[in-house]
């Protein structure tokens, strides 16, 4: 039997909802301002921002009304971080959608929307109307050194299933209108009878938890196969499994340890695809983590630039695709990297394609809508990128920036939400990237500087400046006054988001890039000290880098 045309499902990916009307117990800060605004400095420290949440979410859903679409699937990391307050609030929008537009939603926990079994204490930087930061704790602990600090649970990260247990209707039950709902253990929807059990890596602790995966057919002929990839391993020296520090976070685990330790999945997965092909279904593959690599098998690179970071330590492994594909999985969507693309694996004549989908707070904004065919389903992608910005919490970011004493950012500036992260991509270069995952040396020698500073700290000829713009037609002056701070946060978002980088990108400064990457490894290793060749080993590494990125960035057009 030939499959049937489906129709469309819109998938949302990290989200990270904060409700910046919500009550954290503000009213005890000073001030006549009730949102709860979290502060610039947390902000640009961080890969996604918060504030702006508020109205990405809803921006989205209306859009996806607006489309008569009514399937939507949530792929994890639907809240800020498992607030109880928060969840609650997620849940509220998604039901007023729900009653207004008859959407259904089918959500999946992500990495930040409960931990493990018991929880965990949050500890967030809010801003009062004068741009003084407090911290808002759901620690006592913290409320007890810090005089300033505001106390409430609402704060608190449930862990499963009291974390769920507010979406419960939105997939992650059996609801009446179904036409097939099951798990891996059955057809019960009862959190109860959904446990498996991990044991700790030196074999001596164990415990049950929950297991959010359930296979949906929302309409005849339509399976959603969602997954639930956490794995919160129990840590060896655990004792009473009912603190946080009893377990490992997932945020880094991931399908690396699904396929190790939670085999009964891959199982189920396997039996899950057989009848689909039996039965004729359309069937699409969900989960919060990417089961390729994002980046497109560059991890050596990012290995050679940085070592360990949080790229490195989330990328599947090549055996994550491998098994994937033995069980007959063949496209796989996912979150959690905040990246927009496809990358591909292939094993002999199989190929596992993993489609990222962006996140709504980070650069590139946006959600995908996935089209059912008779010949396979079809991907567009929605970008947010022309949303306003939040006046508001402008206004604030500024106060806070006067009371520290700096410089507002140009990102305060942004006339548009997708000029605001493009902004907030920079910032996250000087207060994240540099400081946390570069080379001491090489985040120096980067930092504030030109191109021609650079080149001649590496002691290469003033030539090689009229090499490269010959070679690769652009001007010398342009290439020589180019700032490093510049190439490296649009190498940043070449990376991230391929094709929908490029309307922020002025085409000189494209140009620029393309002969850096064409004919930046020209300059020779022979004869330069350890230091300088250490430094043009790594722009010879980053500028590859770059090449692939521009390239994918062309190809994805």
């Amino acid at each position: 039997m030939a499959l049937r045309e489906h129709s469309p499902v819109a998938v949302i990916a990290d989200a990270h909802f904060h409700d910046l009307e919500g009550d954290f117990g503000q009213d005890r800060m000073t001030g006549d301002h009730r949102l709860t605004a979290r502060s610039w400095s947390e902000t640009r420290c961080s890969t996604r921002v918060f504030n702006e949440s508020f109205a990405a979410l809803p921006a989205a859903l209306d859009r996806i009304a607006a489309r008569g679409i009514r399937h939507v699937v949530l792929l994890g990391d639907y809240s800020d971080d498992g607030q109880k307050a928060t969840v609650a609030a997620v849940a509220a929008l998604l039901e007023r959608y729900a009653a207004r537009f008859s959407m259904s939603f089918y959500i999946l926990p992500g990495n930040h929307d409960g931990y493990a079994r018991a929880g965990r204490h949050q500890t967030k930087e809010f801003l009062a109307d004068d741009g003084r930061a407090l911290n808002i704790t759901s620690d006592p602990d913290v409320a007890a050194t810090d005089p300033h600090a505001i106390l409430t649970e609402t704060m608190y990260c449930a862990g499963y299933p009291e974390a769920l247990t507010p979406l419960a209707r939105h997939g992650l039950t059996p609801c009446p209108g179904d036409f097939h709902w099951e798990t891996p253990f059955g057809s019960s929807g009862a959190f109860e009878d959904r446990h498996y059990r991990l044991t700790s890596a030196d074999g001596k602790r164990q415990a049950d938890l929950v297991d959010a995966s359930y296979l949906v057919e929302p309409e005849e002929g339509l399976w959603l196969l969602m997954i639930d990839a956490n794995v919160f391993q129990p840590a060896d020296d655990a004792t009473g499994l009912c603190r946080a520090s009893d377990f490992i976070d997932s945020t880094g685990a991931g399908w690396n340890a699904v396929i190790r330790q939670r085999r009964y999945l891959i199982d189920w997965i396997a039996n899950v695809h057989r009848r689909a092909a039996c039965d004729s279904k359309n069937l699409l593959c969900f989960s919060h983590y990417p089961v390729v690599d994002v980046f497109a098998d560059n991890l050596e690179s990012e290995l050679a630039l940085f070592g360990q970071t949080n790229v490195a330590r989330r990328t599947p492994r090549e055996d994550v695709a491998e098994t994937l594909l033995q069980a007959g999985m063949t496209r796989h969507f996912s979150g959690h990297s905040h990246v927009y693309g496809s990358s591909e694996r292939k094993t002999g004549d199989r190929t596992l394609t993993n489609i990222a989908v962006p996140s709504l707070v980070a650069f590139p904004p946006a959600f995908r809508i996935v089209h059912g065919a008779a010949d396979g389903p079809t991907c567009e992608t929605v970008s947010l990128a022309d949303l306003p910005v939040d006046g508001r919490v402008v206004h604030l970011y500024r106060r806070e920036c006067d009371r520290l004493g700096e410089p507002a950012h140009p990102a305060f500036d942004a006339l548009s939400y997708g000029d605001f992260l493009y902004a907030h991509q920079e910032a996250l270069v000087t207060h994240r990237f540099f400081p946390r995952e570069w080379p001491q040396e090489m985040a120096a020698l980067f930092s504030g500087s030109t191109l021609r500073r650079l080149l001649a700290q590496l002691d290469l000829p003033p030539s090689t400046l009229s090499d490269l713009a010959r070679a690769g037609g652009v001007r010398t002056d342009a290439l020589a006054a180019l700032p490093l701070l510049r190439l490296v946060t649009d190498w940043y978002a070449l990376r991230q988001a391929q094709d929908m980088a490029l309307p922020f990108i002025p085409s000189d400064r494209l140009s620029i890039y393309k002969a850096l990457a064409d004919h930046g490894g020209i300059w020779p290793m022979e004869g330069a000290s350890a230091a300088t060749a250490s430094g043009r080993q790594f722009l010879k590494t980053f500028l590859s880098v770059l090449r692939l990125s521009l390239d994918r960035a062309c190809i994805s057009r």
